[in-house]
Order: C-alpha cells, then sequence, then structure tokens
C-alpha cells in the first residue's frame, strides 16, 4: 500500500510540474534560441532512433537508374534545395532561420555528426522514410502526401549522389526543360 501511495504521489507530481511548466510560458520555443545540450540530445536522439526504427524493413529499389537521378534531381532543386542547398553553397536564408538547421546534403553521410557508421542502404531506407513522412516540428514536410514512391526513390537516388556533384553538374541535373 505504501508503495501504491509513494507511486500516486509522483505521478501527481510529475503532472503537475508538466502542467505548470506547459501553462507557465518559461519554455523558450523561438527558432534562434537553441535548445540546452540535455534537452538538443534528447531531441536528436528520439529522432534518430523512430527513423532508424521506422526505416528498418524498406526494401531499397536500384538507385543507379539515370533517369531517377534526373527525376529526382528537379524536384530536389525545388523543394529540397533553399533548406538543403547545393553544391558551393553553405547556407541559404532558408537553412539560416530554421532550427534544429537542416542538413546540408551537399556534405556526405561521414561528415555529418551521427551518420558516420550508417551504409548506403540503411542511409537511403531513412532517406526514404524521412522524405515520404516528413518530421513533426522540425519544418521538414511529409512528401508522401504529394508524391508516390517512385518519385521519393527518384529523390533518394539524387540525394545519394550529391555529394560527388559539382556546380555545374548539378545545374545540369536539376535544369527544367
Amino acid at each position: 500500500m505504501r508503495i501504491l501511495k509513494l507511486l500516486l504521489l509522483v505521478v501527481v507530481l510529475g503532472t503537475g510540474t508538466a502542467t505548470t511548466i506547459m501553462y507557465s510560458g518559461i519554455v523558450n520555443v523561438a527558432a534562434d534560441e537553441p535548445h540546452s545540450d540535455f534537452v538538443y540530445w534528447l531531441l536528436e536522439e528520439t529522432r534518430e532512433s523512430s527513423i532508424k526504427k521506422a526505416a528498418q524493413n524498406i526494401k531499397v529499389p536500384d538507385l543507379e537508374d539515370p533517369e531517377m537521378l534526373l527525376m529526382g534531381g528537379t524536384d530536389y532543386e525545388f523543394m529540397c534545395s533553399s533548406c538543403h542547398l547545393k553544391p558551393g553553397q553553405s547556407e541559404s536564408d532558408m537553412s539560416i532561420g530554421l532550427y534544429p538547421a537542416p542538413p546540408n546534403l551537399t556534405l556526405s553521410n561521414e561528415e555529418h555528426v551521427g551518420h558516420e557508421h550508417e551504409n548506403d542502404e540503411q542511409a537511403s531506407r531513412k532517406s526514404f522514410w524521412v522524405i515520404k513522412h516528413g518530421i513533426k516540428a522540425s519544418a521538414m514536410p511529409a512528401w508522401g502526401k504529394t508524391h508516390d514512391d517512385e518519385r521519393i526513390w527518384a529523390m533518394v537516388a539524387f540525394i545519394k549522389r550529391l555529394p560527388t556533384l559539382t556546380q555545374e553538374q548539378y545545374q545540369i541535373l536539376t535544369a527544367v526543360e
């Protein structure tokens, strides 16, 4: 009985604390003020674990088809480049203003913190899942609501090649006829 009372007390105190924090306005939600290190770590770990689990059984098609690269390049230019950048670009008005900052997809996986040990297939599955479903409270939209899987895989194929592209190659692959 004593353990039950203690558990009830912890639940009531926890609920009261959470409610006080939620409605007091003391948590700063401004995008130009970073989270504390602990909160940032907690959110990053939660996001990464969630994406990894959700994407683990996705079947990756052959991403080497040149047609996929061309289709994905056009979509990347119009839908992604303002946040995730182009070759030769280190920032944009969008990338500067977003928090957390969107990853610079012109960099290789090894250059992204936390992605050093991913293989190509893991990275492709996760990219597909993120593009299709988006990420809450991050400005990453769910493109699966407007794009079929084939088109999303084409974007994944393009993103996979993006770190190796020169500015000139990027222009050719993203040109609209």
